[in-house]
């Protein structure tokens, strides 16, 4: 082989191990369309609508963190929005948690938020009470939820994200403090800040940042950056989320979450991630399975854990923190959304 065929070979190498290790979450996603296209064309078609339309769905509320995070960052309001985190631990996250529970974004639309607080050095644990309650509830919600499954499910379900979030904030603060949990997030993504990091000095805010041509810049910077990243985990979530939902049929997780007892509960908890289409979408599924007789207690904890805990926002949790804070995580949403079906099944049952 002559010298300037190694050559090529090796700059040819070189730009597939570059072009891999940047866009391989691209190269999975577009794999699996063509493998589906070429074996299995109406599932590929499928797919493909149904990726398309969640990222549609989920769009408005993600251009809305995006561009919150990004004008934060480019008129330097993001330092005084950590300052508002600062004080007693406890107080954070209490109101972290409130906030959260009436905050109108969903599991996804959350990220951007959660990635720009970390990078302002808000505590992770007040960050933890905010990221657990959002997906759970919001305005919106609370109303579709009295018209659906009744006033006392939505006022209990309300109270499911204001707890969620406070089990979380305070189990975050007990394990920071007891030296774990330093720098959330993965590298490259950002700077976090960690239960007892300190949060960045406050700098002079430009509000008018359109004037200054630098705080332009970083403005679009940033916020291109932020919707590539979360589109193409959101991408390769949508693909894995309809693929579950097409080997695992409807009448399968009726059945399963069928009975009393502790059993549906834990189900519940664990079908909710793989199953859950998004907060709307599954009010009327959790009502036509409670109207066939599956517990009030594994209704909610099927939506609270699905909402925590979905496909598409574990995954870009995953992409966003270090490993150990996606299972802790995953670890409170979990056994919190379990605790609380039962806990409602019990006052059901009073």
């Amino acid at each position: 082989m002559t010298d300037l065929s190694l050559t090529v070979r090796s700059r040819t190498i070189d730009v597939l191990h570059r072009l891999w290790t940047k866009e391989r979450i691209w190269l999975i996603s577009a794999a699996i369309l063509a493998l589906l296209f070429i074996f299995a064309m109406p599932l590929g078609v499928t797919t493909a609508g149904f990726v398309a339309q969640n990222l549609a769905n989920v769009a408005p509320f993600l251009a809305l963190s995006v561009a919150i995070a990004a004008y934060a960052g480019a008129t330097g309001a993001d330092g005084l929005i950590a300052r508002a985190f600062t004080g007693s631990p406890v107080v954070m996250i209490l109101i972290a948690a409130a906030i959260g529970g009436l905050s109108p974004f969903c599991s996804c639309g959350v990220i951007p938020l959660i990635a720009a607080l970390l990078a302002m050095g808000v505590p992770l644990s007040a960050v933890m009470a905010f990221w657990l309650a959002s997906p759970v509830m919001d305005p919106s919600m609370f109303f579709l939820t009295t018209g659906v499954l009744g006033f006392e499910f939505a006022v209990a379900k309300t109270l499911a994200a204001l707890g969620l979030g406070i089990l979380g904030g305070f189990t975050v603060h007990i394990l920071s403090h007891a030296g774990g949990l330093s720098d959330p997030l993965r590298d490259g993504v950002g700077n976090g800040g960690c239960g007892g990091a300190k949060v960045r000095t406050v700098q002079p805010v430009v509000w008018k940042f359109w004037r200054d041509e630098t705080r332009v810049a970083k403005f679009w910077r940033e916020g291109i950056k932020t919707t590539l990243f979360l589109a193409k985990w959101l991408t390769l979530a949508f693909l894995l989320e309809s693929l579950m939902l097409a080997w695992l049929p409807a009448d399968l997780v009726a059945r399963s979450l069928g009975g009393t007892g502790l059993a549906p509960i834990a189900i519940a908890t664990l079908v909710g991630v793989p199953a859950y289409l998004n907060g709307y979408a599954a009010l009327p599924l959790v009502g036509g399975l409670m109207g066939q007789g599956m517990a009030p207690g594994a209704g909610m904890a099927f939506l609270v854990a699905g909402g925590v805990s979905s496909l598409p926002a574990a995954i870009a949790v995953w992409a966003l923190v270090k490993r150990e804070v996606f299972a802790l995580y995953l670890t409170i949403a979990l056994t919190g959304s379990f605790a609380i079906g039962l806990l409602f099944q019990l006052w059901t049952a009073l």
